[in-house]
């Protein structure tokens, strides 16, 4: 039956041997951790109390995004093998065509008015940045990424402090680099990505690694944080203060390291459960790591034609969270994600960006 063949060709772009289950799980889990930072007031961890422990998407979320870009990204340029040569300068155009479509979307979101920080621009600069990692091996990467992850909250702090990002052009500037995800310290997680798609990620040890390494960064980060006694209210009264705090969006020392191990351990353990019966209940949120970019994206336009309709204000955030919109853009996004992975296949966003960077990385000559 044709509609059974169509199908099963489906499936297996979703669960075939191309695709790692465990990436798309991780995917899955850090866009909806976004819909949750977005459209929820999200409360402060508390162990103690697990009505708080959602909490635990405000700032991870997007580092666990960025960890997962750069892992795609040591996947696309030849997983355990560097890309070379000819193959090495086609994945370097690639990466700049998918970063100009990833910066020109961030931009149109930005125009619709809604008040989230938009993450794509950031995502541009960094697939820019890059470029430069592709040839490296899996040790150097990790060393880079751990070399980073320790000097570049020191240069963030100074950077944040500049005069210039309270003037209304400093706005604009902020806005064009998505610099609520700061590109240059947050090219630590994509270079640590890099560096375990380098490694195998598909290999056993290496997800076991991941889960205990991750877990061992997360508990010195967070712990650090919890024993320092500094709070979001006195971190303006110093500069050491600025730096040593893991609190979500501070791009602090702490959590740069606190945050970044959370998200490799959970990176980790998706990859672990996906080996286990366990991938097939997981599905669902597996379709939507699959078509991230569509999901992040249709989260926004929703927002916006349903502020606009209901509030007449696209940017009434609190007005649009008395809404509740949490739940049902959740459900939307996981059913809607599903159907279309089953039914028809690539996300549409992410088959867009890839004929976009295809095309501009063909070359062009006699006979074309």
């Amino acid at each position: 039956m044709p509609e059974a063949g169509w199908l099963a060709t489906r499936w297996a772009r979703l669960d075939g041997p191309e695709r790692i289950a465990g990436i798309d799980l991780a995917r899955g889990l850090a866009v909806l951790g976004m819909f949750a930072a977005h459209l929820l007031a999200l409360p402060e961890v508390d162990l103690a109390d697990p009505a708080t422990w959602i909490g635990v998407a405000d700032g991870r979320s997007s580092i666990l995004f960025a960890t997962i870009a750069g892992v795609s990204i040591g996947l696309l340029s030849g997983g355990a093998r560097p890309a070379r040569g000819a193959q090495l300068r086609v994945v370097r155009i690639r990466l700049v065509a998918r970063a100009i479509f990833l910066w020109l979307l961030g931009v149109l979101l930005v125009v619709t008015g809604v008040p989230v920080y938009v993450i794509l621009q950031a995502y541009a600069f960094l697939f820019v940045l890059s470029i430069l990692l592709v040839p490296l091996s899996a040790r150097v990467l990790l060393s880079l990424a751990a070399a980073l992850a320790l000097v570049m909250p020191f240069v963030q702090v100074w950077l944040d402090e500049l005069p210039f990002w309270a003037t209304a052009a400093g706005e604009e500037v902020a806005a064009a680099l998505g610099w609520h995800y700061p590109f240059v310290t947050w090219i630590a997680f994509i270079a640590a990505g890099m560096g375990f798609a380098r490694l195998g990620i598909r290999r056993g040890a290496v997800q076991v690694w991941m889960l205990v390494a991750g877990a061992a960064l997360a508990a010195i980060g967070y712990g650090l944080d919890a024993v320092s006694g500094t709070d979001a209210a006195s971190e303006n009264l110093s500069y050491w203060n600025q730096l040593w705090t893991a609190r979500a969006h501070s791009t602090g020392l702490l959590e740069v390291i606190g945050s970044g191990g959370f998200a490799i351990a959970v990176v980790g353990a998706c990859l672990l459960l996906c080996r286990t019966v366990l991938r097939y209940p997981a599905v669902p949120l597996r379709a939507v790591g699959a078509m991230p970019l569509t999901a992040y994206t249709a989260q926004i336009v929703a927002w916006a034609i349903v502020a606009a309709a209901v509030l007449g204000d696209t940017g009434n955030l609190w007005g649009f969270r008395a809404l509740e919109p949490f739940a049902p853009f959740a459900i939307c996004t996981i059913v809607g994600c599903t159907a279309w992975a089953l039914l028809v296949g690539r996300g549409p966003l992410e088959w867009v960006m890839d004929r976009f960077s295809r095309v501009l990385s063909t070359p062009v000559g006699p006979g074309r």
